[in-house]
């Protein structure tokens, strides 16, 4: 088929590839160069950088506007693919391609509409994760779906690791779906259950409350790392947790901090959460415990909100 592929972040790129091996892309959409880095280096998507080693004709838009549409109709797509462009399709550009365009959404649908699914459901505290394929419409993440996958989340797994995962199985579906619908046997059903959203992740959402139970610390940890990155103050010290884990320590008062031989232990509402490397604000990544032996009175400091 002749298709359209709109995306941006990495977890858009196994897709892209997987439909590039059996499919003519007439063009790739993603988002303007960004300033990234302390030097604010403008610097193509990933998904740029991707279609630019595929030698695909690459569009770079913040908006899919009147003049986008006129570029992408003017190619005549048999269908279009979004993966996590980072931008609304409308009409008239909606009903631009033969049949429509079809969505890589990384949740099990209805669940998690919106642009942060899996975050959401690692901080929820799901259990099963997956991807659904499904026919774009006005309303968000709420079109019929062709296609669902399910999969099971090991319990230590954070964010990052979870999309990488989801991002390679979604491919293979997503390239299904698009097979089907070239030859005619893909059918959409409606999404069956209640609804729930997953707004885009703010700094606040990173703050861990120590008060609330380590299983609940622990998922929001999952859910905001990498980014926008688990949060807590120590003596009115911001304080970034880059790689933690659960302990069977539940002799902590919440924000209670020791420091053992291989991790930060701090207090939760049960047991402790065991903290190995950090990022004070203002500093380099480091060892936990390493910063912690650092500071004059540790001893006596807490962790707070």
């Amino acid at each position: 088929m002749r298709l359209v592929f709109a995306g941006t972040p990495a977890a858009a790129i196994p897709t892209l590839r997987a439909l590039a091996t059996s499919h003519e892309i007439a063009a790739v959409i993603t988002r303007p160069d960004a300033p990234l880095g302390r030097k604010r280096v403008l610097t193509p998507s990933p998904v740029a950088g991707a279609a630019d080693e595929l030698g695909l004709p690459i569009i770079k838009t913040a908006r899919l506007d009147d003049g986008a549409t006129d570029r992408i109709a003017a190619l005549r797509p048999e269908l279009g693919v979004i993966v996590a462009y980072g931008g609304l399709v409308r009409e008239p550009l909606l009903s631009t391609p033969e049949h429509g365009w079809i969505n890589l959404h990384f949740s099990l649908l209805p669940r998690w509409r919106g642009a942060a699914p899996v975050q959401r459901a690692l901080i929820a505290g799901d259990a099963e994760l997956g991807a659904s394929v499904f026919q774009l419409v006005p309303a968000l993440d709420a079109g019929d779906v062709f296609a669902m996958r399910t999969s099971r989340v090991p319990d230590d797994a954070t964010a990052d690791a979870v999309l990488d995962a989801l991002a390679e199985d979604g491919a293979r579906l997503t390239a299904d779906v698009v097979e089907g619908i070239e030859n005619g046997t893909a059918v959409a059903h409606a999404q069956v259950g209640e609804p729930s959203a997953a707004a885009k992740l703010t700094l606040a959402d990173g703050a861990l409350d120590w008060s609330r139970p380590l299983d609940e610390v622990y998922a929001r940890f999952r859910g905001v790392t990498p980014e926008p990155g688990a949060r807590t103050t120590v003596d009115g010290l911001q304080v970034k947790i880059l790689e933690a884990s659960r302990s069977d320590s539940g002799d902590l008062e919440p924000g209670e901090l020791r420091a053992t031989r291989s991790a930060l232990l701090i207090g939760t509402g049960t047991d402790a959460l065991a903290v190995t490397r950090i990022q004070p604000a203002g500093r380099q990544a480091m060892r936990a415990t390493d910063w912690w032996r650092g500071l004059r009175g540790g001893e006596a400091m807490r962790a707070g909100a």
